[in-house]
């Protein structure tokens, strides 16, 4: 058995290695045939058996070889049928390929015959050609007084006639040339400048659709008609043609925008003195236009040429356009630019125009760009700023002229009914300012915002300007003081004005609109400057009639008598009385100055050292009458009706205090209390002081400024207080010298 297996390997190893797949399953056939082998005859019992598994196994074996060359006979008689069929194709093959060398002979023969039958052919097509003329030569003669009869026809403006025989002539040459297949007749050459010649009258009509639509809506309507049979041409074209498509229906719809641009854009710019009427004109006639389109020209036109917006988009763009054009050609003033600004964002959308209740839908123009781009309203709100500032200078100078002016005049200035004086100067300035302000309310926040800033920028320019006018006034009356006639009056009128200008400044402020910082604070700078300067000069003609009788104060004199503080007293009333022309605070305020200005000259003349007390009783003779000084001033401002409050003349009282005292070693206790009610006083004034009194030792002084030197500083002064002594100089010791004046000569 082994030797069988041997064989049978040695038999199989060409086509072990043919079949590696074969290979593989015969080991693993041998493996298994050898394992059931093992496990059968393990046992010693079962190799009695042998014989008998011998026997059946020789059986199966002749059974498999049988089955095998079975099978492999069936195979050999299929191939053996197979190579009979394939001698029978390749038989029926070889006869196919006779019969194609045969056809193609022949067709080699047919092809020289249809070559020389070429002509022949040629000849049928003319011929055919020629039958297909023949039977439309009498069209074909008629087609040359078809086009002249076109032509009238168009000349007419019976347009459907004219183009009912061009559609005619047109399918003629179709017919001619569908069958001749060659390049168009010589007689059918001018039917393309034929079409055209209709369609630019066609389109010349529609342009005059806005007079048609009144005087012959069926001309317009026929024009229309043709084109939109044109149009449905065009539409059903398969293919290009030549002249096609000939789009007369946009033709038509520009010549509509045409017509409309030339009747009211295409005219010279008007001028700018006229663009008011300009603007007017077009306010009337837009509307007017759109509802002759929506009444007359729509109904006369299909509704896919949306006329009524048509006429609005092209209006708009136009006016558009024309705005631009306007803008940049012309210098425009302050009045046109307003005047355009209003129609332009107020007027057009408005309701007397694009926004009109009985227009149609179809006029709405809000998706559309704004006549004036943000930019060109920008620049314009900037234009009309700058150009309206040149012109409220221009105003305000004037009316300052007219204000000074009336200063040199001869007579006081003029009363109202209650009885201030009064000038017409701060309405007027109010006046100008806020009419320009509020005007532009009517164009838009932004230009008012601007405008109000410059009319406070101008303002502030006016109030420095009419300082300068007072100083120039001031220097006049210091030339010569019987001119101005009126001067105190005059002045005392400006702080009037100025009354009414603060008072009146926040109502140039409009509704929601806000105030740059800086801008209000110059405008408050500039009105506390223009008081200030006010005050200070009527102060200054105070001071200057009570300066000659300051000089006998202190003397000898001044202590023994009251006749020089009564005409002090006399003169500052009779001054004073024109304050009651004043309007309150002002004169209020005018009064504490002046009582201020009277103290402190006093206080000046204190400090001049013209008078030293030599004993104790012209010292007392000083304190009493400083207590009456004091007393007589409080008594004179409080007829002129300034509270007792608002005086400064109770220094008066308190210096009277170092006078009264007698033992000059307490004055250190009397000083300190004077620095507390009085704490800007220095050194200086209280050595002054105590040299008027005259009984005081240089290590009394010593003691007494050292004192003050020890004290803390005194507190700061309450609100409301005001300084006097920092007001009042001191003026400098003689120098001391150590020689006697006749060693240096």
């Amino acid at each position: 058995m082994g030797m069988d297996m041997e064989e049978e390997q040695e038999s199989g190893a060409p086509q072990d290695s043919e079949w590696p797949e074969l290979e593989k399953a015969e080991r693993l056939a041998r493996g298994a045939a050898l394992k059931w082998a093992s496990g059968i005859f393990y046992s010693p019992k079962q190799l009695t058996r042998l014989d008998r598994y011998r026997s059946r196994e020789a059986q199966r074996m002749c059974s498999i070889e049988s089955r095998i060359k079975s099978t492999v006979q069936s195979y050999l008689e299929s191939v053996q049928t197979g190579l009979e069929q394939l001698g029978l194709a390749l038989k029926e093959v070889q006869e196919a390929r006779e019969a194609l060398a045969e056809a193609q002979g022949a067709l080699r023969s047919q092809a020289e015959a249809a070559h020389n039958l070429q002509p022949l052919r040629e000849l049928a097509d003319q011929h055919g050609q020629l039958q297909a003329v023949t039977l439309l030569l009498p069209q074909l003669l008629a087609v040359p007084e078809a086009v002249a009869r076109t032509q009238a026809l168009i000349k007419g403006n019976r347009f459907l006639e004219a183009y009912e025989v061009l559609r005619e002539l047109e399918q003629l040459r179709d017919e001619v040339l569908e069958p001749m297949g060659g390049p168009e007749l010589a007689l059918f050459e001018g039917l393309a400048p034929l079409g055209e010649e209709l369609g630019l009258a066609v389109g010349k009509v529609v342009g005059s659709a806005r007079q048609l639509a009144r005087d012959d809506p069926a001309l317009l309507v026929a024009a229309v008609r043709v084109a939109e049979f044109e149009e449905e041409r065009d539409a059903q074209l398969q293919s290009p043609s030549p002249g096609r498509p000939r789009a007369w229906r946009q033709r038509c719809l520009g010549a509509l925008q045409r017509a409309l641009e030339e009747a009211y854009f295409e005219a010279p710019a008007p001028t700018p003195s006229g663009l008011a009427g300009h603007l007017a004109a077009l306010r009337e006639a837009l509307p007017a236009e759109l509802a002759l389109a929506e009444a007359l020209v729509a109904p006369c036109c299909p509704g896919e040429y949306g006329i009524v917006k048509l006429w609005a988009h092209t209006l708009h763009l136009g006016l558009c356009q024309h705005l631009q054009r306007l803008l940049d050609s012309e210098d425009l003033g302050t009045q046109d630019i307003f005047t355009l600004l209003h129609w332009a964002l107020h007027i057009y959308p408005g309701p007397d125009m694009m926004g009109h209740p009985d227009l149609s839908p179809e006029a709405d123009i809000s998706e559309l760009e704004p006549l004036l781009s943000p930019e060109a309203v920008d620049l314009l709100e900037k234009t009309y700023t700058e150009k309206l500032k040149l012109s409220i200078a221009e105003w305000l100078q004037k009316a300052l002229d007219g204000e000074v002016a009336e200063w040199l005049r001869e007579q006081k200035p003029d009363i109202d009914p209650e009885g201030f004086y009064h000038s017409s100067l701060p309405s007027v300035v109010l006046q100008i300012l806020d009419e320009n302000i509020r005007v532009t309310a009517v164009i838009s926040t932004s230009l008012q915002d601007r405008i109000y800033s410059m009319a406070l920028k101008e303002l502030g320019t006016f109030l420095r300007s009419l300082i300068k006018a007072l100083e120039r006034f001031s220097q006049e009356h210091l030339r010569d003081a019987s001119r101005p006639h009126h001067y105190v009056p005059y002045l005392l009128a400006c702080l009037n004005h100025y009354a009414a200008l603060s008072s009146s400044v926040s109502l140039l402020q409009p509704i929601g609109v806000s105030t740059a910082t800086g801008v209000s604070a110059t405008i408050d700078t500039a009105l506390g400057d223009f008081k200030r300067k006010i005050c200070k000069l009527i102060l200054d003609a105070l001071l200057e009639e009570l300066q000659p009788m300051f000089v006998a104060l202190p003397s000898r004199q001044w202590l023994s008598s009251q006749v020089m503080l009564d005409s002090v007293c006399e003169q500052v009333a009779n001054f004073c009385s024109g304050f009651s022309r004043v309007r309150s605070p002002m004169a209020q305020m005018l009064l504490a100055e002046s009582e201020r200005a009277v103290v402190l000259e006093y206080l000046r003349g204190l400090m001049q050292g013209k008078l030293v007390c030599r004993n104790s009783t012209e010292r007392m003779q000083a304190s009493e009458r400083m207590l009456q000084d004091s007393a007589q001033l409080r008594e004179l401002f409080l007829s002129l009706e300034l509270e007792e409050s608002a005086q400064t003349g109770a220094v008066l009282g308190a210096l009277q205090e170092l006078f009264r005292l007698q033992d000059p070693a307490l004055l250190s206790l009397e000083v300190s209390s004077f620095l507390h009610k009085f704490p800007d006083v220095s050194e200086e004034h209280i050595g002054a002081l105590l040299d008027v009194r005259g009984d005081v030792s240089r290590e009394q002084r010593q003691v007494v400024l050292e004192t003050m030197r020890a004290n803390p500083p005194p507190s700061p002064p309450p609100d409301g207080h005001r300084p006097l002594f920092s007001l009042v100089p001191v003026p400098s010791p003689p120098l001391a010298f150590c020689f006697s004046a006749g060693t240096c000569s």
